[in-house]
C-alpha cells in the first residue's frame, strides 16, 4: 500500500480533520486485536469515504465488507435523515467489534449489518442504492458489481477500494495472482462499460470512483 512518501502521507494527515475520539478508538482496538489491520480503513481514507458521502448525500448505501466497521461508520456521516446503511460480511469474527461501535456512535438503527456471503445478500436486499463502497474478497469484484449495477440510478456511486494492489497490478498477466488478476480484470470491465464513467486515485491502495451515467 506504500505508493506515497511517509512523509508526504503524515504532512497529509496532519492538515486533515482529526479522528473523533471513537473512530480513533476503533482504529488502536483493531490494530491492537485483528491479524490484519492494514485492512482497515483508517483515518485518512475514512476522511474521504465520509467527504465523498456528505457531497451525495445517500438515502441507501450498501457497504460489502465491512470488518470492524470503521468505513461503515464513515459513509454513514452522510446519509438522509431516513437514510440506511447496509454493511456485508462474510466473517463473524468482526461482527461483536463492529456492532459494538455502531451501538456507541448511536447508529445502530442506521446501520444494518448483515452476516453471510456477498452475492445472496445482494439479491435479497435489491435496493435501489445511491452509493456503494465494494471492500471484499478481490476475486469477486467483478460477480458484485454485475449484481448491483441495474439496482443503481443515473447519478448512483461506485467507489472500490484495492484496485492498485500495492502496485502488483503492473506486473504481466502471467506473473499475477488471482487476487491481482481479478482486480485487473475488474477495472478493464469498468473501463470498457458505456454505462459509467470511471477513474482511479491513485490513493493508498488505489480507489476507484464510478459514476453511473
Amino acid at each position: 500500500m506504500d505508493f506515497l512518501d511517509k512523509n508526504i502521507e503524515e504532512y497529509a494527515q496532519s492538515f486533515t480533520s482529526p479522528e473523533s475520539d471513537l473512530m480513533n478508538a476503533l482504529n488502536r482496538e483493531t490494530y491492537s486485536n485483528k491479524l490484519q489491520p492494514r485492512m482497515l480503513s483508517g483515518h485518512i481514507q475514512g476522511s474521504f469515504l465520509a467527504m465523498v458521502s456528505k457531497m451525495i448525500n445517500p438515502r441507501r448505501i450498501l457497504e460489502i465488507g465491512t470488518y470492524t466497521g470503521y468505513s461503515a461508520l464513515s459513509l454513514a456521516t452522510g446519509l438522509t435523515d431516513d437514510g440506511l446503511l447496509y454493511t456485508l460480511e462474510v466473517n463473524e469474527e468482526h461482527e461483536e467489534i463492529a456492532k459494538r461501535y455502531f451501538k456507541q456512535a448511536g447508529l445502530e438503527n442506521k446501520i444494518i449489518h448483515k452476516l453471510g456471503k456477498a452475492e445472496e445478500l445482494i439479491v435479497e436486499l435489491n435496493e435501489p442504492w445511491d452509493l456503494v463502497f465494494i471492500d471484499a474478497d478481490k476475486i469477486n469484484y467483478g460477480r458484485y458489481y454485475d449484481l448491483i449495477i441495474n439496482s443503481l440510478p443515473k447519478g448512483a456511486w461506485i467507489l472500490a477500494d484495492n484496485v492498485l494492489w500495492s502496485g502488483k497490478v503492473l506486473l504481466d498477466d502471467d506473473q499475477l495472482d488471482p487476487d491481482t488478476l481479478a482486480l485487473k480484470d475488474f477495472s478493464r470491465k469498468i473501463q470498457e462499460d458505456e454505462r459509467v464513467e470511471n477513474m482511479i486515485l491513485p490513493f493508498r491502495d488505489g480507489l476507484m470512483l464510478i459514476r453511473k451515467r
